[in-house]
């Protein structure tokens, strides 16, 4: 009785009130059966079969059966986390341990409940969310990737078809012959480049982690990102959003073969192709 007090108290010292995580504590159940004197024991309860869920929504492998954090309210959610990283944290609540040191043995706190952490977002920039392995950092960090892997794919091409040289040999060819793009020179040196490049994107990040709002972290809209107002409609904007999604995870997996490509053959996604049309 006491402990459950004491663990009462805490939790409402802390400011959260915790459940008992084994309320049925401190009761017991027995019974007793000597041969055919005892009593019959009751045959077990049939087991019934778990209900089938039928649902419409679209997942990433036919019958897969997506996790219960995957509700399928985000953009672009298809259910697919196979280890389980998005899970929400849970952490347990101890009680305080017995230092009485007149006691002959100490006793360690138990465990008086559980608390989960939430996908919100903390007022520091330098850290804005409160968990590392969140689900709503996991899906940032997933299009923030999306978004540079098309950029990479697109440029590696591009580069390519118009000067000759694949996106891996790009480095050393301005550190031979001076910094260029698409074939044309800088005027500036490829140490010169690397902080412009550094302050400019430096600047950018700063500004992206300076807004709090999960929405506007990913979607910022406004006339410098959305001069078209082509999300001024809910429905074009949410399938724009898939879209987006849809083409940042098909640029990922292609920039990944280009990478496999480069590392085992030497040449670039253009001049692959082209070896097997001779």
């Amino acid at each position: 009785m006491a402990t459950t007090i004491t663990a009462a108290a805490t939790s409402y010292f802390f400011g959260t009130r915790f459940l008992n995580p084994n309320p049925g504590s401190g009761r017991f159940q027995a019974r007793f059966g000597f041969g055919p004197f005892g009593a019959k024991k009751s045959p077990p309860a049939p087991k019934k079969p778990a209900p089938k869920l039928v649902s419409d929504r679209p997942v990433w492998f036919p019958g897969a059966q997506p996790p219960e954090w995957l509700d399928g309210t985000m953009v672009g959610d298809r259910g697919f986390d196979p280890f389980g990283l998005g899970k929400p944290a849970e952490y347990l609540q101890f009680d305080f341990d017995s230092l009485d040191q007149n006691l002959a043995k100490n006793e360690a706190g138990e465990v008086i409940g559980t608390r989960s952490e939430v996908a919100e977002l903390n007022p520091t920039p330098f850290q804005p969310y409160s968990e590392v392995f969140g689900l709503q950092r996991f899906r940032e960090c997933e299009l923030i990737h999306g978004r540079w892997a098309m950029l990479g794919a697109l440029g590696a091409l591009a580069v390519e078809a118009l000067t000759g040289v694949a996106w891996q040999d790009a480095g050393k060819v301005e550190l031979v012959e001076g910094s260029s793009y698409l074939g044309l020179p800088l005027p500036f040196s490829l140490t010169t480049l690397i902080w412009i490049e550094v302050i400019i994107i430096g600047y950018i990040e700063i500004q992206r982690n300076a807004e709090l709002d999960p929405e506007k972290r990913l979607y910022p809209g406004g006339q410098f990102f959305d001069p078209l107002g082509l999300a001024a409609d809910p429905d074009e904007k949410a399938r724009l959003q898939l879209a987006e999604i849809k083409h940042g995870r098909l640029a990922m997996v292609v920039f990944l073969i280009f990478a496999i490509q480069a590392a085992a053959t030497g040449k670039g996604p253009i001049s692959f192709v082209a070896t097997f049309n001779k």
